[in-house]
This record gives structure tokens, sequence and C-alpha cells, in this order.
């Protein structure tokens, strides 16, 4: 059994699409993606420098962009529901309901950019935002982060806790971490799936209730709980709640093992979701997209993980 899975904010770096240009048909894609997303695809994914691409308003569509990109350039589109099933942290969970199905390239789009730019004004009107606390004791982690005020808003298994909130407590947070635990700050503009991020919801809501969403066609895990989700409608929902609820990642991962996961596939900007399958699902092959020269490769990977179908 496949699993295709699609990273998060985070992931992007400068010029991470200028090599994915040169592919036939890219850049008119990219042109026609950029409308809907309402941001220059191309140019943020060539030129752009990191603290631009680092803006949630950029950094969201062009990570769900990516992902379709080079899900569309190995022919994701083209395998038989029920070979393979779909993951995506956080707004790759975006990406991930694309590819099953539930919404268009086009409705993925412009949902990501008004999630996007409610959560930038989110962030903006109250300074936030995120740090990833690898190691330490669960309960003493959990602990700690109460103690100052934060929020446990991802859970991503393989020993990482992502917490969120006001830049004074994280950054006491990175002078004072739990025990046997380190502290990085993450590449984010506020502390999303928090409270802090509630006035970006009812945009969300609005685009929601003009949709017309399709049940997935594979299975489709969720961030919220990781189990399988088959309405369109609820897929929807729970994408709008994650805005403000805790990614539960390390539930996804225990979903997956529990499916009998043979391979993991990790779109494009591939490399963090790979990263944590091979400390929480240790033994399970992985390969993550980041460049055309993968795409060989990736090819011959889902050739051997997807499930065959009988006729």
């Amino acid at each position: 059994m496949l699993a295709i899975v699609c990273p998060g904010q985070g992931s992007q770096t400068p010029g991470f699409l200028s090599s994915w240009t040169e592919l036939d048909g890219v850049t008119d894609r990219l042109a026609a993606w950029s409308e809907a997303a309402g941001v220059d695809l191309t140019a943020h994914g060539t030129v752009s420098d990191e603290q631009t691409i680092k803006d949630t308003a950029v950094a969201q569509p062009l990570i769900v962009a990516a992902g379709l990109l080079s899900a569309h350039a190995l022919g994701v589109q083209d395998l038989p529901a029920g070979g393979w099933m779909a993951a995506g942290h956080s707004v790759g969970e975006i990406t991930a309901a694309a590819l099953a199905g539930v919404l268009t390239h086009e409705q993925s789009l412009e949902f990501v950019r008004i999630r996007a730019t409610g959560m930038a004004e989110a962030a903006g009107a109250t300074p936030t935002g995120m740090s990833a606390v690898l190691g330490g004791d669960p309960d003493e982690v959990t602990a700690r982060l109460e103690e100052l005020g934060l929020v446990p808003a991802n859970a991503n298994g393989g020993g990482q806790t992502v917490a969120a909130g006001s830049l004074e407590a994280l950054a006491t947070l990175a002078e004072e971490p739990p025990a046997k635990a380190r502290v990085i700050g993450l590449k984010v503009a506020g502390a999303f799936h928090t409270p802090y991020m509630e006035s970006a919801v009812p945009a969300l809501r609005d685009y929601a209730a003009g949709l017309q969403p399709q049940d997935p066609t594979v299975t489709l895990l969720s961030n919220r709980d990781g189990q399988t989700v088959t309405d369109g409608s609820e897929v929807v929902e729970r994408l709008i709640d994650q805005v403000t609820c805790p990614v539960r990642w390390d539930l996804c991962m225990e979903s997956l093992g529990a499916a009998g996961v043979t391979g993991i596939l990790e779109l494009l900007p591939g490399g963090t979701l790979t990263g944590l399958a091979k400390r929480a699902l240790k033994g399970t092959p992985t390969l993550a997209v980041k460049s055309p020269d993968d795409l060989e490769k990736a090819r011959a990977f889902i050739t051997e993980h997807a499930t065959p179908v009988a006729d």
C-alpha cells in the first residue's frame, strides 16, 4: 500500500521551483494557478527571497501549488482509486484533499488563498510564532508548555511537538527547555492551529458555503484524529476547523502503520514528513520529491508500492 503525503508550511526554500519551470507546461500551469492563488507562484517559487516566501500569504499557496505540480508530473491523477491513500500536514491537507478529488485544483488554491490571507492578518494582529520541541519526556514537555501558556499546536510524532503562542513565551521555552529536549524556532509567522487564528475562520466558512465538494476517491486521513474521512463536506469542515485546532500528525502516522503502508512518498517540497516517518515508522521505505531529478525514482516507487487494483 502506497501513502502519498503532502508537506506543510516551513518546508519551502528560496528558488525551489526553479528547476521545475524547465519542464513542459509548468510555467503555463503556474500562471493559471496564480490567478486562483492570488500570488505570483512562478516568481515566488524561483526568485523571491527567504523572508518573502516566509510570509503566510505567500507560503501557503506556494506549498499547495508545489505539491499539486509534483503530483501532476508523477501522474498521480491517473492512479487507480483503491491503490493508494493520501494525507497532508497542516496546509498540506488541502493538497491531499485535491489529490483525493474532494476539491478541484482551482478550488484548493482559492481555499488556501483565503486561509492564508486570513491567517496572515490574524498573525499580524498579535505577534506570535511556533517552535519545534525535540525529545524530552512527553509529560514534561506538555507541563512546560502549559506553564508558559503555550499550545501544543502540532503533535508530529517521532518525539516532536510544535509549541505555539507568544514570542516571549517561546523565547523563554528556548532558554529554559524541558529536560533532555531542544527547541528550534520555525519559519512561520504566527501561532497556527490555535485560537489566535479564530479571525481567519469566517471567510473560509463563507467560501465553503458555495462549494459542492466531492467525496474522496481514495482513503484520506484527517489531521484532527488520524482517521479516514469519507464525506467530502466533512473534509472541508475539518479543513476549516484545522485553522484553530491542533494537527495530530502522530495519529495520521499511526493510521498509516495500521493500514499496512509499505511505502511513503512525500510530494514537493519533500523531506520533512519522510524525516518524521523514519523515526515513527521505522523500516517503512520513504521517498521525498525535491527536484525533477527525483521523478524517475518516484515513479518506480509508486509502481512498487501502489496496490494493484483488479479489473
